[in-house]
């Protein structure tokens, strides 16, 4: 599942709810602590994420201060391939074009497997959640409604495990139908009030602005300006609202349908978890819009006089199309991550989670394959709130066996205020989470030439995976242990910060106890020491 912010229900006053929208040897050394930081708490600018928490007094990433002190008049010394394997990029948006991954061996439109490793047309990657006539799949259900399936199925339901899982099926499906008819009603007020207050203004165009100015003794009127500015303040703009019924009504659908099968699409044989040459060349897709907000941040086009700026020069954007809008499936990604391996990633970000994993052990041997090729997995720890110490989330580094991925990094979800330096969604775990990036109000690419703020660790993951393509970039003697463990010893000293623990109502704990790390990366620190590394050896 793409793991974008989940949706907050609010209290609208009288309106009810609606929506807003390890290494495998010693732990890493934890930087010195230092004085705190002066937090600058105010609304987040759309470069924040990129600013220097000690020259700007924002916890970002200090990556502008980076290219400004460290790498000015240097260029990359090598071209590193990021994989994101996600929902699909448009790999012709403005700002990403010229920075995407393109197969030397491919000749593009051609029907023909040019290069010969399997896959035909692969010119900027691959898409294993498509089928050979073309389409893709959008929708799909969630991993614990397959297994509901099964066990219904294989008439299993009276079993402990079975009925566990039923529970949870059914419970958040009639969870979902609650919150859908609260959206529909809070749906049909705003079409009520909006109908009285453009008859009053003589206007379809209502804003914030316009109903403040407002004053009148028509008690009708009186009151749709105040559930309307009630309404705005709470984020429960007319659009929000439509897009939490699109969401709900497609969990209706499709996310706990157990009898919807997406896999009719892509026409393989679902059940032979060797299968690797399936899909099609469309890595886009019917919904982009998570994948090309991933890849903005990695590698946006550095000063174009456009859109943003990247976090890493120097790389190329392949997708890998693996995440539909439900949970992605074990095949598809362990497939996703060799196919990534095997034509040139070096490094590979995975924003997506679940909380059931049935074929886990064929993602562990992708993942022993990727590291035994030096690759770094980077993985968005997931939107739940939760201590990873006891709620699961896969894929994850810890294997069947219970050896722990040495290259693969866990990113939790930072801010950009002090109370949420730890965002509000972000999981974590003193053994799980490996470091903290920023992931709220990130301003980044979307489809046909947008650009939008998204929050979730499934933007601080792309932060990381940003940080180490450049630091690959510029010192391409690092090994990818090395780029790992500069990350995790050069992050931002806020372990003794008192934050409010994701997920709670106000308890408050040290942040350095949230991660193995401690902090939020930093750029800065990280190439500073880098080139300490580099250079002791020559």
């Amino acid at each position: 599942m793409k793991q974008l912010r989940p949706m907050v229900f609010l209290s609208v006053f009288a309106l009810g709810a609606c929506s807003q929208a390890v290494t495998t040897g010693p732990a890493p050394v934890r930087p010195p602590v230092s004085p705190p930081i002066e937090f600058r708490d105010g609304p987040a600018t759309d470069d924040w994420w990129r600013l220097d928490p000690v020259t700007d007094h924002v916890p970002g990433i200090g990556v502008e201060r980076a290219y400004a002190e460290l790498l000015a008049n240097r260029s990359p010394r090598r071209e590193v391939v990021v994989a994101i394997l996600d929902s699909g990029i448009d790999v012709e948006h403005e700002d990403l074009a010229a920075v995407i991954w393109t197969n030397p061996g491919e000749i593009p439109g051609n029907n023909r497997d040019d290069d010969g490793n399997g896959y035909i047309d692969d010119v900027h990657g691959w898409n294993f959640i498509g089928g050979p006539d073309g389409r893709n799949v959008h929708q799909d259900t969630y991993e614990v409604t397959r297994l509901y399936k099964v066990c219904r199925d294989s008439g299993q339901l009276a079993t402990p495990r079975c009925q566990a899982i039923a529970e949870e099926v059914e419970g958040r499906r009639a969870e979902a139908q609650g919150y859908l008819d609260q959206y529909l009603g809070i749906a049909a007020t705003q079409e009520q009030i909006l109908s009285v207050l453009q008859n009053y203004l003589g206007t379809t165009s209502v804003t914030v602005e316009t109903v403040q100015a407002i004053s009148s003794s028509n008690p009708e009127v009186s009151q749709a300006r105040q559930v309307y500015l009630r309404m705005m303040d709470a984020g429960a703009t007319p659009e929000v609202i439509q897009e939490g019924i699109e969401q709900l009504t497609n969990q209706l659908d499709y996310n706990f349908n157990p009898d919807f099968n997406s896999r009719l699409i892509v026409g393989d044989d679902y059940s032979n978890l060797t299968q690797r040459f399936y899909g099609n060349s469309d890595v886009r897709g019917p919904d982009a819009l998570h994948g090309t907000h991933v890849a903005g941040i990695v590698g946006a086009v550095r000063n174009n006089g456009i859109g943003i700026n990247g976090i890493a020069s120097g790389v190329r954007i392949m997708s890998v199309r693996t995440v539909p809008d439900g949970d992605e499936r074990d095949k598809d990604v362990a497939n996703a991550i060799r196919y990534a391996v095997d034509n040139g990633a070096s490094v590979l970000n995975m924003s997506f989670g679940k909380g059931y994993s049935p074929d886990k052990p064929i993602v562990d041997e992708a993942v022993r394959y990727a590291m035994s090729k030096g690759v770094l997995l980077v993985h968005a720890a997931g939107n739940d709130g939760e201590d990873l110490a006891t709620h699961e989330n896969f894929p994850n580094p810890i294997f069947v066996d219970g050896e722990r991925a040495g290259l693969w990094l866990e990113v939790g979800a930072s801010g950009y205020t002090h109370d949420g330096l730890a965002a509000s969604f972000s999981n974590y775990g003193t053994k799980q989470v490996d470091v903290f990036a920023p992931g709220v109000s990130i301003y980044s690419t979307v489809p046909d030439n947008e650009y939008r703020r998204l929050d979730g660790t499934s933007m601080a993951a792309p932060v990381v995976t940003g940080l180490a393509a450049l630091l690959m970039a510029y010192y391409p003697e690092l090994s990818a242990a090395q780029v790992k463990q500069i990350i995790m010893e050069t992050v931002s000293p806020f372990q003794n910060e008192m934050v409010i623990l994701p997920g709670s109502f106000g308890q408050r704990r040290a942040f350095g106890e949230l991660s193995v790390a401690g902090g939020v990366v930093n750029a800065y620190e990280a190439l500073k020491r880098a080139a300490e590394i580099t250079t002791s050896r020559n």
